[in-house]
């Protein structure tokens, strides 16, 4: 289950990413931060949400289908410009190989394609990230090129690493495993939006 964060959701938020350290460092910045203190999660949450109701950026958690854990987190970011989304995730390490990227990506990209009207989906990873780079190929994504040292180090030092963009158009859907995910999407007062 996807959905944006709430400030409520901030233990369990933390115990995902606390239990999950060595296995998210080498790969998401954020993680050299981490731990946080529950009130400092409580407020990026809040900035999370904050920034989803204004229509500025789409972060949501994976939870498990019963919501009593979080499995990871991604988005629909807006930081690539107009029509355009970036799809960004992480899992927690104990729930790593299961597929469940792969899954939570086949649904944003077509909520972002179909129902939000984007021109173009983008995936950025590390060339060294094997399992993450998987997910888009999986998904039927075109591998455009490696941009480099964008990424930060293992150390978290800034422009460290090459990234492999990856891409999907609205009009190449169609011919993807992407475009079979079952997904339903609700609004913010539970009205389905979206099913397919």
């Amino acid at each position: 289950m996807l959905r944006c964060w709430e400030p409520a959701d901030a233990p369990l938020l933390k115990e995902a990413v606390d239990s999950s350290l060595e296995h998210l460092r080498p790969w998401m910045p954020w993680a050299h931060e981490a731990p946080l203190p529950l009130e400092e999660t409580v407020e990026l949450l809040r900035g999370f949400r904050g920034r989803f109701d204004l229509g500025q950026d789409f972060v949501y958690g994976i939870f498990a289908r019963d919501g009593a854990e979080v499995v990871g987190g991604t988005g629909l970011h807006t930081r690539r410009g107009d029509e355009l989304f970036e799809i960004g995730y992480w899992i927690r390490a104990s729930q790593a190989g299961k597929g469940l990227c792969t899954e939570a990506t086949a649904a944003l990209t077509r909520l972002g394609l179909e129902l939000c009207g984007a021109a173009r989906i983008e995936i950025r990873c590390d060339p060294e990230n094997a399992a993450s780079a998987a997910v888009p190929r999986k998904l039927g994504f075109r591998e455009e090129g490696v941009l480099r040292n964008v990424f930060h180090g293992p150390d978290a030092r800034p422009r460290m690493r090459d990234a492999i963009v990856f891409g999907l158009l609205h009009e190449e859907l169609a011919e993807t495993p992407a475009a079979v995910a079952a997904v339903e999407a609700f609004d913010a007062a539970g009205k389905q939006v979206f099913a397919a």
